[in-house]
């Protein structure tokens, strides 16, 4: 499946999901994690409805979406589009986050989880 991470230094979860420039795109399995590449993210200029929305687009192909912090509006928006957000706590790094994200799916993951992954 794959997975989005907003991320300043490509290195940690630690962007806000309404402040993100950009998303970093990962291919997520039980055995193994690939780099897929960058969604650039436009700031349009006008409401927050707008800005939820462009980031939304951008990350259609996504089941999961891992961020630093993020509003109920896009939240909500994001559920309703089937991209599942997760709030990182600490500033994880992504590669542990992956680590972690996988060693659950090789066991027995949780309903939410399970949906998300067939998308």
């Amino acid at each position: 499946m794959k997975v989005a991470f907003a991320s300043t230094d490509s290195i940690h979860i630690d962007e806000h999901f309404g402040r993100a420039a950009e998303f970093r795109i990962w291919e997520v399995g039980p055995d193994d994690a690939s780099f897929r590449g960058v969604v650039q993210v436009s700031n349009v200029t006008g409401d927050e409805a707008d800005r939820i929305e462009s980031r939304c687009a951008g990350l259609a192909d996504c089941a999961l979406v891992y961020v630093a912090e993020i509003g109920g509006p896009a939240a909500a928006r994001l559920v309703a589009k089937k991209i599942h957000p997760v709030k990182s706590k600490d500033q994880a790094p992504i590669a542990d986050t992956i680590a972690k994200l996988q060693e659950v799916l090789r066991g027995s993951p949780p309903p939410w989880l399970r949906k998300a992954m067939l998308k």
